[in-house]
């Protein structure tokens, strides 16, 4: 997301700096440079621990220090600074550093935590991201709920998906796909999940395929452990995200639902993008719940109800005309709606109108 508006905004004139890590997303020991320039963007990244992702204590530290050196590093920038929320909580950082500043919402935190159980006791840690939310010019949410969270200034710019992805025709080898593509992340449901897959273990023309990775994927392996019907791969490169998205005829979005208006998951976008339906496990009145419902782009099932996402899953592969309908309603809401173009112009004027105040 940040490349992708920030390659933008440079081929639009306008003058744009990066401030990241020197680490990767799934690698931490990885030497970055620590100035670069690519595609017009300044990229600028300050040292830290390199814990990585493997725990949370050591991703704290890492976390730690970023705020740390980044805060020193926006003390002499000037224009517009736009805070995301990996890691959590860089809108009180810019706070202390930034005057004209926009904070980019992909997840409430500590809410989240507090959700996961992660984290007690927070109300001083909200109050005072509370306070850096009011005091910010915009606060960029990904749709409605999470807009009824933010304390003020909310601003509802949905993300997008690579402009490069398309639609591949899948190869009618008398198989029935499933997919599930990205993050296995603490927030989504994946029992519901490996219980439709033992429950289908019996129709061998239906396959799962996770891509990915996450803090669920062992627990994930060993709950389809010897299930002949599911099959893992590694996160693939952008470059081949159409072919790999395409591979499947339905994909799989999940979300607790006690984690709605906190978190959007992003990867619906993708699914929308290359015109394949979506079956949701997560609350009906949802952001990707009503979505999918509003367009009859996908279907919703409730969390814990395996047989549902079984049934739903043997309908689809009986009728794969319908499957077909679905993704192609799902890529005109894309294009309508989410297509790369009108978020660029949308968060061009919301910048602009931050610069302005």
């Amino acid at each position: 997301m940040v490349s992708d508006l920030a390659f933008h905004l440079a081929s639009r004139g306008h003058d744009i700096e990066a401030i990241a890590s020197r680490q990767r997303y799934d690698d931490p020991s990885a030497r970055l440079a620590p100035r670069e320039t690519v595609g017009g963007v300044r990229i600028t990244r300050v040292a830290t621990t390199r814990f990585g992702r493997t725990f949370l204590g050591g991703r704290a530290i890492d976390y730690l220090t970023f705020y740390v050196t980044a805060w020193l590093a926006l003390l002499t920038r000037r224009g517009v600074v736009v805070t995301m929320t990996d890691p959590p909580l860089m809108s009180i950082v810019a706070m202390f550093a930034a005057r004209r500043r926009v904070n980019w919402i992909q997840d409430l935190f500590p809410e989240v935590a507090e959700a996961l159980g992660v984290l007690r006791g927070v109300g001083p840690l909200r109050a005072l991201r509370d306070l850096s939310l009011r005091t910010a010019r915009a606060n960029v949410v990904l749709g409605d709920r999470m807009a009824e969270r933010v304390p003020s200034r909310a601003v509802v710019q949905h993300n997008w998906a690579d402009g490069a992805l398309r639609p591949i025709a899948r190869d009618n080898d008398g198989t029935f796909v499933v997919g599930y593509s990205g993050n296995l992340g603490r927030a989504h449901d994946f029992a519901t999940i490996t219980g439709a897959m033992r429950l289908l273990a019996d129709a061998p023309s239906i396959r799962f395929v996770i891509t990915g990775g996450g803090a669920q994927l062992e627990s994930v392996k060993e709950a389809t452990d010897g299930l002949a019907n599911v099959a893992f791969r590694p996160y693939q490169p952008r470059e081949l995200l159409s072919e790999s998205l395409s591979s499947a005829d339905v994909h799989l979005v999940s979300l607790q639902p006690e984690l709605e208006g906190l978190i959007v998951p992003s990867k619906i976008y993708g699914i929308l993008a290359v015109a394949r339906p979506a079956i949701f496990i997560g609350a009906a009145d949802g952001e990707v719940g009503n979505m999918l419902t509003k367009n009859d782009c996908g279907v919703v099932v409730a969390p814990g109800d395996s047989a549902a996402l079984a049934r739903v899953i043997r309908d689809l592969a009986s009728d794969r005309t319908r499957a077909g309908e679905m993704g192609r309603r799902g890529q005109a809401l894309y294009e309508s709606r989410f297509a790369p173009p009108i978020a660029f112009a949308n968060w061009e004027r919301i910048l602009e109108e931050a610069a302005r105040g």
